[in-house]
């Protein structure tokens, strides 16, 4: 599997966020409110970027060599739950930066000042889910292989 590139995240979450506004504009003008980020998202982003973050440091530390005992199987399983958790992120990124850019012309409004502030502050863990999944790829990496490419001189 290759590595998630940080062009094709911050694509995606410029593509859910302008989709996203646009959604959120038609229902607001059908007289749908739909509500902005909890706390407890926050909370849910952050406790899954600490587990992912331990799961990748711990596929380093075998590939490091300092922890033998680690099933290559579990490190695969890691890289593609880092992957799962970058492009979640940037989705979730994109869906938290729709609601703040909603609700930005109307800051002077205290129900929206909250859902503006509850939103960023999620989009910002949404975007260190990202990162964090980004960086545990990184850690997930195999070193090449060391081949022997032939120049050693056969005996005759």
């Amino acid at each position: 599997m290759r590595r998630t590139r940080v062009r094709t995240l911050a694509a995606v979450a410029v593509g859910v966020a302008a989709v996203g506004l646009l959604l959120l504009r038609l229902l607001e003008s059908r007289g749908i409110f739909v509500p902005g980020a909890a706390w407890v998202e926050v909370a849910a982003l952050v406790l899954l970027a600490g587990l992912v973050l331990w799961a990748g440091w711990a596929v380093r530390s075998y590939l490091r060599g300092d922890r033998p005992d680690l099933d290559p199987l579990r490190a695969a399983r890691t890289f593609a739950m880092a992957k799962a958790a970058a492009y979640t992120g940037a989705l979730l990124a994109g869906r938290y930066v729709a609601s703040v850019l909603l609700v930005l012309p109307q800051l002077d409004v205290e129900p929206r000042r909250e859902v503006a502030v509850t939103s960023g502050v999620a989009a910002l863990a949404a975007v260190g889910l990202a990162v964090v999944g980004l960086v545990v790829e990184k850690f997930c990496e195999a070193p090449p292989p060391e081949e022997d490419d032939g120049t050693e001189a056969v005996p005759s």
